[in-house]
């Protein structure tokens, strides 16, 4: 049998590792900040019925522009967000991991730069790897903000055709100040580059933080990813979606796969978001593990980031390998991810999460401070 190493391999993926955090059979899985209420089991039956009625033709192509999701994707946002948009403006695919993946491929690309600021998610240079685009990253301030002097600056040295900036920040959770959003439009204003503000966990922002969808009626040039893995607790059905400007939209209709949206994947996704009202309800029950568990950690003088996600970082640790094994061997499974020093941990439900802080006490008790 042919190994890899016997293979064509393109130079540059020689001793790459595919992207992807453990997935192991452990009894408290906090390490992919996955909405942990599962689906009613009325949605499971009205998303069967809906995909039983898809699966009628499924000798037929689906509708590659999605239209019916997209309008249904703009109510959406209208309602929750008070953003009207037209379903034009909106754009669905594959997990909001593929929506990225097409503008890069639709923005970037051989002698094209792409800007982020560290530490963020860690999927962006992957992005860049496969487009062939440089992927250069600024440095957040201590308390993970992003200062939008700090953004100008970054823009007017790299000059980049795409900005990406996680609002709220994955691994740190910390959301983007509009400020700092509008200096990064300024800046990249006169070089006609793209601002995309991924909003992967936004339905969890505290009260009061602003999502960059308001800024869209004056910004062509913005564009504001979504996706209904989180918050949605639709994970498995992966669905993420762009908001932008209709000239965005056929950017990336120009690089997608055809038929890239499956029928029972599209009729899934309308069943879901007709079912928003109780998928979201447990948006608030996360929102105050989330602070409640932010607060036991200071009190036990951890370092803590301000999260408006579902999820904590946390540290700092001399060994957090070493922490990490050890809440492993208990059944708890967090994110080694992050600053050197630090652990990222999903928030659970109220078992979950009692079980992360024994779990914790415990190791801690083991290893030391």
């Amino acid at each position: 049998m042919t190994g890899l190493d016997e293979l064509p391999l393109r130079e540059d993926l020689r001793g790459q590792e595919p992207y992807g955090a453990p997935q192991l059979d452990v009894p408290f899985r906090l390490n992919t900040n996955e909405n942990p209420y599962p689906p009613s089991a009325s949605l499971v039956a009205d998303i069967g019925r809906a995909a039983a009625a898809a699966s009628t033709d499924l000798n037929r192509y689906p509708d590659r522009e999605a239209w019916a999701l997209r309008q249904d994707l703009a109510t959406y946002l209208a309602k929750r967000e008070g953003v009207h948009v037209d379903a034009a403006q909106v754009w669905a695919a594959n997990g909001s991991n593929e929506v990225m993946h097409q503008l890069f491929l639709a923005f970037g690309g051989p002698g094209r730069t792409a800007l982020g600021f560290a530490p963020t998610y860690s999927m962006y240079p992957e992005y860049c790897r496969d487009t062939f685009t440089a992927w250069v990253t600024a440095p957040r301030a201590p308390d993970f903000t992003l200062p939008p002097e700090v953004a100008r600056e970054a823009v007017r040295r790299h000059q980049p055709t795409l900005v990406v900036v996680p609002s709220p920040n994955n691994p740190t959770g910390t959301s983007l100040a509009p400020e700092t959003v509008l200096a990064l439009l300024d800046a990249t204003h006169d070089d006609g580059g793209v601002v995309v503000v991924d909003e992967a966990y936004a339905e969890f922002r505290r009260p009061g933080t602003p999502s960059a969808l308001s800024l869209l009626a004056d910004h062509p040039r913005l564009v504001v990813i979504r996706t209904m893995s989180k918050a949605f607790a639709m994970a498995g059905g992966r669905l993420g979606y762009l908001v932008g400007s209709t000239a965005v939209v056929d950017a990336v209709r120009i690089v997608r796969l055809p038929y890239h949206l499956s029928a029972v994947a599209q009729a899934v996704a309308r069943t879901a978001i007709a079912h928003a009202d109780e998928l979201l309800a447990s948006v608030d029950a996360l929102r105050e593990e989330r602070d409640a568990l932010v607060t036991w950690l200071r009190r036990r003088d951890f370092d803590v980031a301000d999260s408006d996600a579902n999820f904590v970082l946390f540290g700092r640790f001399a060994d957090r390998h070493a922490v990490w094994e050890r809440l492993l061997a208990r059944g708890v499974l967090i994110r080694e991810t992050g600053p050197d020093g630090w652990l990222r941990v999903s928030v659970g439900t109220p078992e979950e999460m009692a079980a992360f802080r024994r779990s914790l006490v415990a190791v801690l008790e083991e290893v030391g401070p």
